[in-house]
């Protein structure tokens, strides 16, 4: 198969940075568009100079459309409202969009969705193979245990991360709120303060933490009757969740229009 055309969008990002590099070590992918946001100080710059590589030939641009137009899929790793425009330029051009963007609002997902009738869009709250495969097991030990264990979701990342709680951490939480039968939006418990009274049964608590330069770490708790088991992750490097992605990008080319997860990714959705 030839090699696959793609696109990072929000190239002069951190992650933008990390996607293109990782992009050009692979043989098969190619890199043929870095997008960043009208009026950037970096449209017009090489995109492999701004990565810290030699010169791709490939320049900054703004212009989407026209890139998207001459690919088979973007990476996207931006903020909700670049997002969903990205997602209606993507189905325009029925080209695979990956989603590693979090923060989303019920409107934002419904736009989303509808992109996905005309384009293989592979959306995750986290692109790292390990944090999925940890959702997968969430999911399991949830089914498996009773509410004589309460779930408690704890995340901590770096002071510039602007949503709460992290993509990851309401990853997780639908993860346990499948594997329990019940909905996240009913059960979940994001804030405490106060008198808050004691924890109902089947609460599914979050606890944030910022601070520093923490990539992310995540634990799922289930706290029982003198015994609690606790699942773990922590990312050490951006690294990961470009490879997920690209894993992602390779796994959606050539699939039928859909909104897809890392679950379908990795074959864990049964899991």
């Amino acid at each position: 198969m030839t090699q696959m055309r793609l696109v990072v969008v929000g190239a002069s990002g951190r992650m933008g940075r990390v996607l293109i590099r990782a992009v050009d070590e692979a043989p098969d992918l190619l890199l043929v568009g870095a997008i960043d946001q009208p009026g950037s100080e970096f449209i017009g710059r090489d995109a492999g100079e701004l990565a810290g590589l030699p010169p791709l030939g490939v320049k900054i641009s703004d212009d989407a459309l026209t890139h998207f137009a001459a690919a088979d899929g973007v990476i996207d790793f931006t903020v909700p409202q670049a997002t969903v425009g990205y997602a209606a330029l993507a189905a325009q051009a029925r080209i695979v969009h990956v989603i590693g963007t979090t923060g989303f609002s019920p409107e934002d997902e419904e736009k989303i969705a509808a992109a996905s009738r005309h384009a293989a869009i592979v959306k995750s709250g986290n692109m790292s193979l390990g944090v999925n495969l940890l959702a997968a097991l969430v999911r399991r030990v949830a089914r498996t245990l009773d509410e004589g264990f309460d779930i408690e979701v704890l995340e901590m990342h770096h002071n510039r991360k602007i949503d709460a709680p992290s993509g990851t951490a309401l990853l997780l939480g639908q993860a346990a709120a499948q594997g329990r039968g019940v909905t996240l939006e009913e059960n979940g418990v994001f804030t405490r303060h106060g008198h808050t009274g004691a924890r109902k049964a089947g609460d599914i608590g979050f606890a944030t933490l910022r601070g520093g330069s923490v990539v992310g770490e995540h634990n799922v708790i289930f706290a029982g009757q003198a015994e609690r088991i606790e699942l773990a992750h922590k990312a050490e490097d951006r690294g990961i969740f470009a490879r997920g992605a690209l894993a992602a990008a390779r796994w959606a080319r050539g699939r039928k229009p859909g909104l897809y997860s890392m679950a379908d990714v990795l074959g864990l959705a049964d899991f």
